[in-house]
């Protein structure tokens, strides 16, 4: 069968006159010798609005009502056949903006709280030791210490799978007010076993913050401007690490050590209902296009993965994850190398107090991971023409550049004579190139999957990056036979 259309109502006028065109439930036939027919398929003629039984010719209906007809086949047609133009997504419209924004608030303050409730316990803990109805020491609470790594670990994998199939607003406000619980409930206890027990529940609890991070992430950012809020959402750790010794500490010497574990439960509990009320799953929940258009597939559709089949299919049966994995492993190897040992590499030194020269660790990798995300961007929207280049080989080439950075930066702080400000600046270089690769690589991870199976991707490449700082104390601590000597025995 064929359908035309005439480019005007007088043109269609003419063609009608003397003719009569009636409703019929087969497929809508205008013939016109003189200009090809266009062949359309049953699935676009069964969308066309039907028309109610009428006569239309030139004697009996009017002007208006054969240029209302003309109009409304012209419509059907057109938006029957044709998809949408992306410029209607609406992504360029002040609501969108104003939706992805607040939702990025959002998802920055709520996984900044959780470091509220993860580091509680190191600032109430000199507190804890002072209550001798306790009777804890420090060995007590280096076993407390202990037990979070270990829970956290394992619940960065097993939250990111069971997190692929649950809302990540959930997810990240039900896991960080399950957090901010757990905080007070400790608060509560007076023997050592109930410590043991909730603080490594509260391991198992803050697992799930950045898997549904991801997710967001990835589902409100296109690619050209993801890593460089991928790269502010990693700042939220050095905000919430910074306000976790201003609030738990504080409390806890003013008010006790139960404060301590109070105070950033009531302000995590807080943050979490405004996460929940305010934060937007994704764009098509809105009503929105999605921020990167879905690939197209000249196959019948699939099925729906199932939770096991996306971690296996996706993940575990990824190469690129797997290569990933393995640098993911190495870069916190240095990381967690260089927290424990800068201090006590220095204090052999000679240097009395080396605090503040470690402390531009953290000011400098606060600044890697937002140059390397923006300037991952940067090469991506560079990336035009007929010879373009893979977007996540280009964030690779990033990660390459600061790991060579790192490796020069430690040879240069190995390298350092005793001058502070000298120190406190390598110490930040070694900070800005080492921070990078440990943002850029979870990203390049997150780009590598399909989308239903971020949050999957993240907790295993977590789950193997602690595995890294685990084994950082045997990689990178102090040869056997080397012996620590004070600084002021020296």
């Amino acid at each position: 069968m064929a359908f035309a259309v005439a480019p005007g109502p007088i043109r269609l006028r003419k063609q009608l006159q003397g003719a009569q065109i009636k409703y019929l439930k087969q497929p809508l036939l205008v013939s016109r010798p003189s200009q090809r027919s266009v062949p359309v398929s049953a699935s676009v003629l069964q969308q066309l609005p039907q028309v109610r039984p009428a006569v239309l010719d030139r004697s009996t209906a009017p002007a208006a009502q054969l240029r209302r007809e003309h109009v409304r086949c012209q419509a059907s047609s057109s938006s029957a056949a044709v998809p949408a133009p992306s410029g209607d997504s609406g992504h360029d419209s002040a609501a969108f903006k104003r939706t992805r924004w607040i939702t990025f608030i959002c998802l920055f303050v709520g996984y900044g709280a959780h470091y509220l409730t993860r580091n509680s316990l190191a600032f109430t803990a000199p507190m804890m030791i002072k209550d001798k109805a306790l009777g804890l020491d420090m060995t007590a609470i280096g076993g407390l210490t202990s037990v979070m790594p270990v829970t956290y670990a394992f619940s960065k994998f097993l939250s990111g799978v069971v997190g692929a199939r649950t809302s990540p607003v959930v997810l990240l406000s039900g896991g960080l007010a399950a957090t901010a619980v757990v905080n007070m409930l400790f608060g509560l206890g007076n023997a050592y076993w109930w410590f043991l027990i909730f603080w490594g529940l509260n391991g198992v609890l803050q697992g799930l913050g950045a898997p549904a991070c991801a997710r967001l992430l990835t589902s409100w950012y296109p690619d050209r401007l993801r890593g460089t809020f991928w790269g502010f959402w990693t700042a939220s750790n050095n905000v919430g690490g910074f306000a976790a010794p201003i609030l738990a500490g504080t409390a806890a010497r003013h008010y006790g050590w139960r404060w301590g574990l109070y105070a950033p439960g009531i302000v995590a509990l807080a943050v979490a209902a405004l996460v929940l009320v305010f934060m937007k799953e994704s764009p098509e929940s809105q009503g929105y296009a999605p921020v990167n258009a879905p690939k197209q597939s000249s196959g019948p559709a699939k099925p729906k993965k199932s939770m096991m089949q996306s971690l296996s299919e996706d993940v575990l049966k990824n190469k690129f994850v797997w290569l990933f994995s393995i640098s993911y492993f190495f870069v916190y190897v240095v990381r967690q190398g260089v927290t424990s040992w800068f201090v006590f590499y220095l204090s052999s030194k000679g240097v009395a107090n080396p605090g503040p020269q470690v402390s531009g660790l953290e000011l400098g990798g606060l600044a890697g991971s937002l140059s390397a995300g923006a300037l991952s961007d940067y090469l991506m929207r560079k990336n035009t023409g007929p010879n373009q280049k893979g977007n996540v080989g280009l964030r690779v080439q990033v990660v390459i550049a600061y790991a060579l950075a790192t490796a020069a930066t430690l040879g240069m702080f190995w390298a350092c004579p005793d001058v502070a400000w000298m120190q406190w600046l390598i110490v930040a270089a070694v900070g800005f190139s080492l921070y990078g690769p440990q943002m850029l690589i979870g990203l390049c991870g997150a780009e590598t999957v399909a989308p239903e199976s971020v949050s999957a991707c993240q907790g295993f490449l977590g789950w193997i990056s602690y595995f890294g700082a685990a084994n950082a104390g045997n990689l990178t601590g102090p040869h056997q036979g080397y012996v620590y000597v004070p600084a002021h025995l020296h």
